[in-house]
């Protein structure tokens, strides 16, 4: 499981999760994320965090926590290769 909390609004994240996710089609229901073809064996949670101040600076956070289940390791690695090179801002 890949585990991280990141500055991104829900609508943010939800924007950029087709490109990380290989355009797979996915539903939502409350925090998870799940592909329509249950085969595929990835979930997704995102879960708000408090937003984070710096100032008059506001930024919303977020607990996004990617599990995948009957990856080898491969396929692990480039799963989530892609899915953090989506969502890396600044370069990196």
């Amino acid at each position: 499981m890949l585990a991280q909390d990141m500055t991104i609004s829900r609508e943010s994240f939800l924007r950029a999760l087709p490109a990380a996710v290989n355009h797979s089609p996915f539903t939502t229901a409350g925090a998870e994320v799940r592909p329509v073809d249950a085969g595929l064996g990835w979930r997704i949670v995102v879960t708000p965090l408090p937003d984070l101040r710096l100032g008059l600076i506001v930024l919303p956070r977020h607990r996004v926590e990617v599990h995948l289940c009957g990856f080898d390791d491969a396929r692990k690695r480039a799963f989530l290769d892609r899915f953090e090179l989506y969502f890396r801002r600044a370069g990196g």
